[in-house]
């Protein structure tokens, strides 16, 4: 049987929620941006990412790529109604059409 490189692919739906819950930290450097540029390219400009409270190791690694990435506009925590410190909430610059 040959090697599939995507037996370990997992399908996201790309509707403006990410919630990383069942993904490794090691993900998230590659996991985050994909997901935000197609939610871009969708049109999909409000974004939450869900990391959780936890210890906020992984809330300091979201925000640490979100403030490299230059599709990213703004990016806060959630409200309260909203997730809280369990959650981001990410505004997308609108792509352009060289992206």
């Amino acid at each position: 049987m040959a090697d599939n490189i995507d037996d370990d692919a997992v399908r996201l739906p790309i509707d403006g929620t990410l919630d990383l819950h069942t993904f490794l930290p090691r993900d998230l450097k590659t996991l985050l941006p994909d997901y935000l540029a197609e939610c871009q390219q969708r049109g999909l400009l409000d974004v939450r990412v869900i990391h959780g409270k936890g210890t906020g190791s992984l809330r300091r690694s979201v925000h640490a790529i979100l403030g490299r990435l230059p599709m990213v506009e703004h990016f806060q925590l959630a409200g309260a109604g909203g997730g809280g410190w369990g959650a981001t909430l990410v505004q997308l610059l609108p792509a352009t059409s060289g992206d």
